[in-house]
């Protein structure tokens, strides 16, 4: 077996003279103690030297990468391809395999290789012969210096620094900018009042103050190219009117100034916003992809760099910005903020305010995955996150239109949703209660008083006899209703339903009948009475 060790001076190829000792891993160490004792295991076959440092970061870079370097294939090939039938052991296994498809050589990579080549560095200034110790730490510093210089330079955590620094930068102007167009419409706001009303745009606010300077000079510029005909007009016209106060051209000099540093920040914050925009597409394009240039800057500025963003998981980007309603949420036991920095988002800020927490919920998973795919992948397309971002699309539709699928008892069938229909109660306007006049009228209130005038009182004492007929009355319709009741059964249900029913019809029309017979006698007898008495009387 052949071992392949890489050290800071150049490549060294050993043979391992007892395959045997390999097997004991936990004792290996013993056999290394001493040089003497290392020399039995392992003899040095072959050392190719580095010439120089750069060729040392050139084959250090290649080896990080898992790839083989001009020196490394030279060696290969001119020992180890001679004694094809022995295998090679190696550190890294990602090297291995790329050797064996490459030179079509035999690679071992086990915790015993890994074992043996930690004993060969402890001896390897008495196994490498011919190199001296004070060499040895020199190539190894100055190949350490080389190394970190090279990762420095090309490390993705050095340039997303530039867009922290961008998006911080970028808020401050915006800060600056609102103070100084403030400050700027309130101080020509004493000479020219009316214009802030006017143009309501900062920027062009700004530019016509430092071309028209004092109001009086409003009818003489020509402001075309700055505003459109008919607000070019209303300044005209305003500044004819104005109730402003007359300034001294000393305060029109250094309002002017003022409008000049907002027209540059203005342009300059521009510029940054570009170079953001370029910045984000080619360090974290899927991210931008998903959320948008300012709110992806946001979130690593947050974070601290790409790399730490990629370590939170998606349930962390979610509310990442709202630690403090998350923390007094806790705090107070109440319902945790659904959302932080990513509430900015196209995605989240075109849904309903029903469907925010669920639309956020899913960008941040699938901006987790993007995030992490643009901090540690090879790639530097955007395919995935143009990918995903349809995906939220379709699933944000399907939310608005309330086409939410139900899974039915097998659960692969879909259970086809019912049609909406809307159904509302239309309520139809009372014109009654428009007209103050009432609706009935007095002739008829007064016949139906008289009605119940009429209506006769029955007394509380009643003779002996007249209770008898009654009663002897009542009795005998009943017993003829009795009589009458003969029913007839049936086969159908149905058919019984009907009887009963037509039997109760004629039952309720007889005591009806027996009702108004009974009052009509009293009403007789009571007349009768009453002629009775009168012809008493007149006796």
């Amino acid at each position: 077996m052949l071992v392949l060790f890489e050290t800071a001076a150049g490549y060294a190829i050993f043979k391992v003279l007892d395959e045997s000792k390999l097997q004991k891993v936990d004792s290996l160490y013993k056999e290394f103690e001493t040089p003497e004792k290392a020399n039995k295991v392992v003899k040095l076959k072959h050392f190719e030297k580095f010439q120089d440092t750069t060729e040392a970061l050139a084959a250090a870079t290649a080896l990080v990468e898992g790839k083989i370097g001009k020196s490394l294939k030279k060696v290969l090939k001119k020992v180890v391809a001679k004694e094809a039938h022995e295998q090679l052991a190696i550190s890294d296994a990602k090297l291995g395999g790329v050797i064996k498809e490459k030179l079509d050589l035999s690679c071992v990579h086990s915790p015993a290789v890994a074992e043996l080549m930690r004993c060969i560095r402890n001896q390897m200034e008495s196994l490498i012969t011919g190199l001296p110790a004070r060499e040895i730490s020199a190539m190894s510093l100055g190949l350490a210096h080389s190394l970190s210089r090279y990762k420095l330079k090309f490390s993705p955590d050095k340039v997303d620094t530039m867009i922290v620094q961008a998006i911080s930068l970028l808020d401050d102007l915006d800060k600056e900018l609102n103070n100084y167009i403030m400050r700027c419409r309130e101080w020509y706001g004493w000479h020219f009042p009316e214009l802030g009303k006017v143009i309501t745009d900062n920027l062009a606010y700004c530019k016509t103050v430092r071309k028209i300077g004092a109001r009086t000079n409003v009818a003489t510029s020509d402001l075309s190219d700055i505003l459109p005909e008919e607000i070019e007009a209303e300044v005209k016209l305003a500044a004819e009117i104005s109730m402003g106060t007359e300034v001294s051209e000393e305060d029109i000099g250094n309002i002017m100034h003022l409008c000049d540093q907002v027209i540059e920040i203005t342009e300059y914050r521009a510029q940054l916003y570009d170079y953001l925009k370029n910045r984000m597409m080619a360090i974290a394009p899927n991210l931008t992809v998903m959320v948008g240039e300012l709110v992806g800057a946001r979130l690593i500025s947050h974070a601290g760099s790409l790399l730490n963003l990629a370590k939170h998981p998606a349930s962390t980007v979610q509310i990442l910005g709202a630690e403090k309603a998350l923390f007094r949420a806790l705090k107070t036991r109440k319902d945790t903020p659904k959302y932080g920095l990513i509430y900015h988002a196209s995605l989240v800020g075109q849904t309903t305010a029903k469907n925010k927490g669920k639309i956020s919920r899913m960008l941040a998973a699938k901006a987790a995955l993007a995030i992490r795919y643009d901090a540690l992948g090879e790639d530097t397309n955007a395919e995935m996150g143009v990918e995903n971002r349809a995906k939220l699309e379709a699933r944000l539709r399907q939310l608005e239109d309330k086409g939410i699928r139900r899974i039915s008892g097998t659960g692969k069938a879909m259970a086809k949703a019912d049609k909406y229909q809307h159904k509302s109660e239309v309520k139809v306007y009372d014109p009654s209660g428009d007209s103050t006049i009432p609706s009935t009228s007095k002739k008829r209130k007064f016949e139906e008083v008289e009605e119940e005038a009429e209506e006769p009182v029955t007394p509380a004492v009643k003779s002996k006899k007249a209770k008898k007929e009654a009663a002897t009355e009542v009795e005998e319709e009943a017993e003829t209703a009795a009589t009458e009741e003969t029913p007839k059964k049936k086969k159908k249900k149905k058919d019984k339903k009907a009887e009963v029913v037509e039997e109760e019809e004629p039952k309720a029309e007889e005591e009806e009948m027996a009702a108004t017979e009974t009052t009509e006698k009293k009403k007789k007898k009571k007349k009768k009475k009453v002629k009775e008495e009168q012809e008493e009387d007149d006796e």
